[in-house]
């Protein structure tokens, strides 16, 4: 039974082992981010630490939302294929979908058959149902679709039901089923509640909106999941296309190769990257060249504080 943060010793040794986990793995990001040099060839896609296990994980993973919702179209498939493929050989990890996603599951597991065995992967999908008795048949279903034994990460979408979901995934997760529980919102509303269920409970993960417009997350979400030692997910990192749609007939800032920028994606992924508390962000695309784009923005330094703040001065002005 998934049981509300104790006070006391034992949740001040818990506090304590993940603060100092988060903060040695927050000081090897800000050593990235504050030490001025080129690129490296040599160097692999950047990753931080999940606060509750210190595993690391690639900071650039993959969404799923529209662009995998092909149905049964097998051109379009094996265009999916031909991104996940891409995904995973520029080192990505992390690949996010949902029950609400209509087919993209089944498109996930599509390819995830083709592509054979794939050690990289984190699976992150989320249980949707306003029955806490129908989740776990839910969740089963996900795992056929996937065609995966278990799952790394299972959340709780948008916070439906999320008393009896997250006693589910607490005991699946007690029982050796599951790697990883947590919480979403998608849409940048009921950040109280989302607040207050940080608060109480002993979540991995936590699931939301951050981007160069949206930063209501910067005034609770992020300190938060920084002090409680919970790993972040970014979605809508484009605000669903809208945003790179907005600025893509601009230039780069003339600056933006000293933070190893080479196209708005970068530009606006590395900002986000660039806060300590973001573990993973899951840009959604169905191209190929998007995707080796995304990646990109795992390489390289990221912006410091004025670096970010000239960013948003940037953005401000087109």
């Amino acid at each position: 039974m998934l049981k509300p943060i104790m006070s006391g010793d034992d949740r001040d040794k818990r506090y304590n082992r993940q603060r100092r986990a988060f903060l040695s793995g927050a000081l090897a990001s800000l050593a990235g981010v504050t030490l001025a040099r080129p690129m490296q060839a040599a160097e692999g896609p950047r990753t931080r630490a999940i606060p509750s296990s210190g595993q690391p994980l690639p900071v650039v993973g993959m969404g799923t939302w529209i662009t995998f919702n092909v149905g049964d179209d097998p051109v379009l498939r094996d265009r999916r294929l031909d991104v996940l493929r891409a995904f995973f050989e520029l080192g990505g990890g992390l690949v996010d979908s949902s029950p609400m996603y209509a087919s993209a599951q089944s498109v996930l597991g599509y390819c995830l058959d083709r592509l054979g065995p794939e050690p990289g992967l984190f699976s992150a999908t989320k249980v949707w149902t306003s029955s806490g008795s129908s989740g776990p048949e839910q969740i089963a279903q996900s795992l056929s679709e996937w065609g995966l034994p278990r799952f790394d990460l299972l959340q709780v979408h948008n916070l439906v039901a999320w008393e009896p979901h997250l006693e589910t995934l607490a005991a699946m997760k007690a029982a050796g089923d599951l790697g990883y529980l947590g919480i979403t919102t998608s849409h940048g509303r009921r950040h109280g509640e989302f607040e207050a269920i940080m608060e109480r409970y002993p979540l991995d993960f936590v699931q939301f909106t951050y981007n160069m417009v949206d930063r209501e997350a910067e005034q609770r979400l992020l300190p938060l999941a920084r002090e409680r030692g919970i790993a972040v997910i970014i979605n809508r990192p484009y605000r669903g296309g809208r945003l790179i749609d907005g600025v893509a007939e601009h230039p780069l800032p003339p600056w933006a190769g000293e933070i190893n920028c080479a196209n708005w994606a970068q530009f606006l992924l590395k900002f986000i990257l660039s806060e300590p508390a973001v573990t993973c962000v899951i840009p959604a695309t169905s191209k190929v060249e998007h995707m080796q784009e995304n990646m990109g923005a795992a390489l390289g330094r990221l912006p410091d504080a004025t670096e970010r703040a000239a960013m948003l001065r940037y953005l401000e002005e087109l």
